[in-house]
């Protein structure tokens, strides 16, 4: 669930979810408000470009934002969405917003800003032209301009080299589209429709932060090399502990980090622009020297740190003040907008004051007003704050020291909380977002107040999200954002349903009614293509008083599909309806949107002799529930409890996605397991990645092999059948060529290599223009029983509803003949 206490610089000072503003989170202490103040006296940025969640490299990103303390910024051109996930089932869209609120959360900690692409991350590619093919590499590029432009950085610092040193082909394409970017953003010429808004700039340098993991070339001596180990005293700890915990927040992708003190040398390249030789910031000014005529502004801060006391912040207003009138003189520009902020939000922070927007409820329906109420409370003595208004209501009230005060407000009507980029349908590679929220990490349309207040003389605009609070027994007092739902939702029970010609099967739907109207409601029933008959093709909801929930049964028979899927989704009042999908994690917010309520409907010819199956859980994947949908029933281990009476209630035993990674307790069942096989059982394994094995040699002796980072990337690469007659592909269903269609994002990962001869191979696959691998499945015959280990990615294709992966999978889980 949602841990999301707030801070006061959460609320009014940097804005996360709604501007590109400062998203940096610290604490209301004299320690953070000192830190400020030095970083006024700063002028300079940097961002650092990269492809992932993950990739950034938060160590340099503390050093930067609280040392040199330079604006920082972190833009991943993906949200995650192609990767694993080690602590649920989420994968695609719902993992792509976790890890946007991963990398949110570690920017709090590490102090930069965050911000990203529209580009998809379509799973891992080879190259960077495949990479291009998928993003629409021009979009993208616009995109990286105008953020470069936005922000105005003056170093930009790749974190991978434009070539196969890369890897990834993600990587590869973030530093090419960064050099495009670095040169583009100065030419007027190119993306001319953003000058309306925005500037062209010229960054200083493109450099790239080699590291230890990338194979360099050249002369290492010739590379800039600093020292950014140091421990700084109003954090209270060094970058290298900072570094660990923001890397840590990644979560879903096992990245908890050992923290590091002391010297830590960190080594630059050159890519572009003057070269660096002392320093990043070499023959840049960081001073206000940059801006004409700030003399003054620069000798009253020096004077503000001198003075101030941090037993009594609120004494360094009315020099605060000065420096907002003496920043008010120059001329318009980037840094007085931003300086001018900043000298706001410390004043705030100097006064004490909090502010929070609350909500009766969490969730409310589309279009109808929000009753909320805002308490403000000035916590330090000897501050005069006048409460101008908040929204279009004036109020003119005198704020009392350190007593709460409390305004009821009402927000107009708004529109449901969709996650920007999802509004819109969108491709493999890229989603479809206006260029108005360009970079954002998340939706600017948010719930908010805007609450204005007079603070010594000075008007100050705070800008705070409407949240709901409410005390958890062993959290504490939790803060969530306020949803605005569809007023009706339908939640189907299968995303993806494979029927057999002449086989009729049930779906449950489940509408939930999020209003407190108690009209009745007609849904009609629509699918895409013919060939499927569904009973019945309307229905009517009436939700009994007190009662927000109704669960209707619907058939579907595939009367005569032949190859046609089908689509089959709701209508209400002509509009389509939507599911609601909430996704809970301690270590970030609460995460719901709302996609269309829809099933597949695929076609499928299966015989599956295989009736229970038990299941080993692994880093979390959707396969059990996929498996009970052909018919299969499952049950989920546990591990500490397995013996050898368990097994045999089985026909076959499967482990989950990285089930030797992650399951400590799991190596010491392994013999009762092979045991089990030699028995008559079968035993299928999926793919283990070869770092963090919990048994180094878990493959049955005498039959070892070893596992590689080797992968077939395209979805729809050659498959080539090496034995014809192995029983895998035959029983109980015919596997043929037509079997490897419609799969989605790839083929396999991690496959086996150095595979003893004992070992039946009998698939053979490969990129394009790359040599054919075997290690795809490998199956061992044990005594009556049939041992599986198979890198295909069965954890994407199940429970995408591929037909041809699922007659796969049933041939390796039953028993050979």
């Amino acid at each position: 669930m949602r841990q999301h206490i707030i801070c006061t610089f959460l609320l009014f000072f940097f804005a996360v979810h709604f501007s590109l503003a400062q998203q940096t989170i610290f604490p209301n202490s004299s320690s953070a408000i000192q830190l400020q103040m030095e970083r006024l006296n700063v002028l300079g940025s940097a961002l650092y470009f990269a492809a992932h969640p993950d990739d950034e490299n938060t160590k340099l990103i503390s050093y930067l934002a609280s040392e040199r303390k330079v604006r920082t910024a972190y833009l991943s051109l993906t949200r995650g969405d192609g990767g694993q996930n080690l602590i649920g089932t989420e994968q695609g869209i719902e993992l792509g917003l976790i890890r946007t609120q991963e990398l949110l959360q570690a920017r709090k900690i590490d102090g930069g800003e965050q911000y990203f692409s529209s580009a998809f991350d379509f799973g891992f590619s080879k190259t960077y032209d495949e990479t291009f093919n998928f993003w629409q590499k021009q979009e993208v590029l616009r995109e990286a301009v105008w953020l470069i432009r936005k922000l105005q950085p003056d170093v930009i610092i790749t974190r991978f080299p434009p070539d196969e040193r890369g890897g990834h082909g993600h990587h590869q394409a973030s530093a090419i589209l960064a050099h495009e970017a670095f040169v583009a953003a100065a030419d007027p010429k190119i993306f001319p429709e953003q000058l309306n808004e925005v500037e062209p700039w010229q960054a200083k340098r493109l450099l790239w932060n080699t590291a230890s993991f990338m194979r360099l070339q050249g002369d290492d001596s010739n590379r800039l090399r600093i020292d950014i180990g140091q421990y700084n005293p109003l954090l209270g700890k060094s970058y290298g502990e900072l570094s660990a915990i923001s890397r840590s927040q990644h979560k879903s992708q096992g990245f908890g980090s050992a923290s590091s003190n002391g010297i830590s040398l960190e080594t630059f390249e050159n890519v572009a622009g003057t070269k660096a030789t002392e320093d990043l910031f070499d023959d840049i000014d960081l001073s206000w020297n940059r801006i004409p005529q700030s003399e003054t502004v620069q000798l009253t801060i020096q004077k503000l740190l001198s003075s101030f006391d941090a037993n009594k912040p609120q004494r360094s207003i009315p020099q605060l003040v000065t420096i907002w009138h003496e920043i008010q003189k120059l001329e318009d520009g980037y840094w007085k907008e931003r300086k001018r902020k900043e000298v706001e939000n410390i004043m705030l922070a100097c006064a004490g004051i909090k502010v929070e927007s609350l909500t009766p409820r969490l969730r409310w329906v589309e279009q109808e007003p929000i009753n909320f109420q805002t308490e403000i409370i000035v916590r330090n003595p000897d501050v005069h704050v006048e409460l101008l208004g908040i929204n279009e209501n004036k109020i003119g009230q005198t704020l009392p020291t350190n007593e709460t005060t409390t305004f009821e407000q009402v927000l107009p009507p708004t529109n449901i909380t969709q996650p920007y980029w999802l509004r819109k349908p969108y491709t493999q590679g890229r989603f479809d977002v206006d260029p108005e929220n360009f970079g954002y990490p998340m939706s600017r349309d948010l719930p908010v107040a805007h609450i204005h207040v007079n603070l010594a003389g000075i008007p100050i605009h705070i800008k705070t999200p409407i949240q709901y609070r409410y005390v958890d027994p062993v959290r504490g007092e939790v803060h969530e954002y306020v949803e605005i739902a569809p007023a009706v939702t339908a939640t189907i029970d299968v995303n993806n349903l494979l029927v057999q010609q002449g086989e009729r099967k049930t779906l449950q739907v489940t509408f939930q009614k999020h209003g407190n109207t108690h009209a009745e409601t007609q849904v009609d029933i629509h699918l895409s293509s013919t060939g499927w008959k569904i009973s019945p093709e309307k229905l009517t909801l009436s939700f009994p008083n007190e009662q927000n929930i109704l669960s209707k049964t619907i058939e579907i028979t595939n009367v005569d599909a032949g190859q046609k899927e089908g689509i089959l989704s709701f209508t209400a009042n002509g509009k389509r309806l939507k599911d609601v999908r909430e996704i809970t994690y301690n270590h970030i917010p609460r995460q719901t949107w709302f996609p269309d309520a829809v099933t597949k409907l695929s076609p499928i010819s299966l015989v599956n002799p295989v009736k229970r199956v038990g299941y080993i859980m692994g880093a979390g994947d959707l396969i059990p529930e996929a498996l009970r949908n052909i018919g299969t029933a499952v049950d989920l281990l546990d591990v500490a409890k397995i013996n050898s009476s368990v097994l045999q209630q089985y026909d076959a035993v499967v482990f989950g996605i990285r089930a030797l990674n992650v399951r400590t307790n799991i190596t010491q069942k392994l013999p009762l397991i092979y045991d089990y096989i030699r028995e008559g059982g079968v035993v299928l394994m999926q793919y283990n990645v070869n770092s963090r094995l919990q048994e180094e040699h878990f493959s049955p002796k005498p039959a070892p092999f070893t596992i590689t980072r080797t992968r077939v990337t395209e979805e729809d690469a050659n498959v080539k059948f090496t034995d014809p007659i192995d029983p895998v592909l035959n029983y109980p269903n015919k596997i043929t060529h037509e079997d490897f269609d419609g799969w989605v994002q790839e083929r396999g990962l991690y496959f086996a290599e150095n595979i003893d001869p004992n070992y039946r191979t009998p698939l053979a696959m490969g990129d394009k223009n790359e040599p054919q691998h075997n290690g795809a499945l490998l199956l061992y015959r044990m005594g009556k029983g049939k041992f599986v280990y198979t890198s295909l990615s069965f954890f994407r294709q199940l429970p995408a509803g591929v037909p041809g992966a699922n007659r796969l999978f049933v041939n390796l889980l039953a028993k050979e003949k």
